[in-house]
């Protein structure tokens, strides 16, 4: 198992939620944080939640539907001078619940695509060439479990494209230790999925942040966090590595 003592993490969508469930846990870890929220502001409440762990942590704002915003964020975290090297993509948008869903407008997808899809692989690329250089990266893109609801249509299909360049990214690094794999945090209950959701957040954990901490060289793999609810750290990462095959497009490597 990874030790993250030290490491640095960004995290998005880290002001509430499962971010902030994430940088929690991985503060407790030892590791060190960069939280983006909307607003630097925004994260201002977990910021000193972790520093009080003991991390070392700051905060970036940025607008994920606004690109010029992301790349000015990103300025900044290379300005800090801290190692990115682990990516956990936890923020998204779900845009609207679409009753009429034949009435879909244009804007769902355009708005879903620049802020699930776009924004999450800017920040990889950005990072991914000082990773190759140190020879080492954990990345975790947020991918979704919804199907067959063409009323969240602009949602689940920038998802389903975060999945896509995902894993075919994944592909280029399998066997080396920059580790690339989604997981899926299930519905909880989020400002995202709403009140009426059946998961505490709480049940996202470890099974968002496990991607960081496995130590096979394998990625590829959609570390769906139900199936880790309720164990270690140390029992979720034996499960990803032995129980969860890699794939990558319609190919499995075993």
């Amino acid at each position: 198992m990874v030790d993250v003592k030290g490491r640095w993490a960004l995290i998005t969508g880290a002001a509430r939620g499962i971010g902030r469930g994430a940088a929690v846990f991985m503060a407790k870890q030892g590791c060190n944080l960069i939280l983006q929220g909307r607003t630097k502001e925004h994260c201002a409440e977990v910021l000193e939640e972790v520093k009080a762990l003991g991390a070392e942590a700051y905060a970036v704002g940025a607008e994920f539907s606004d690109i010029s915003q992301v790349e000015a964020m990103l300025a900044e975290i290379d300005s800090l001078g801290k190692p990115v090297d682990i990516i956990l993509n936890n923020a998204g948008i779900q845009i609207a619940y679409r009753s009429e869903y034949l009435k879909t407008p244009p804007s769902d997808y355009e708005e879903s695509f620049k802020i699930n899809t776009i924004a999450p692989m800017m920040i990889v690329y950005h990072f991914l060439p000082e990773m190759e250089k140190r020879g080492f990266g954990r990345i975790v893109n947020t991918t979704s479990g919804i199907r067959l609801e063409p009323e969240q249509a602009g949602y689940s299909a920038s998802k389903a494209a975060l999945d896509k360049v995902t894993m075919d990214l994944a592909a280029k690094y399998e066997g080396t230790d920059i580790c690339i794999n989604i997981t899926d945090p299930g519905w909880c209950r989020t400002d995202l999925g709403g009140p009426h959701a059946p998961n505490a957040p709480e049940s996202s954990l470890p099974g968002v942040v496990v991607g960081a901490f496995i130590d096979d060289k394998r990625s590829g793999r959609n570390l769906s966090a139900g199936n880790f609810y309720g164990m270690t750290l140390e029992e979720a990462v034996a499960k990803a590595e032995n129980d969860f095959p890699v794939y990558t497009g319609s190919v499995a490597f075993v």
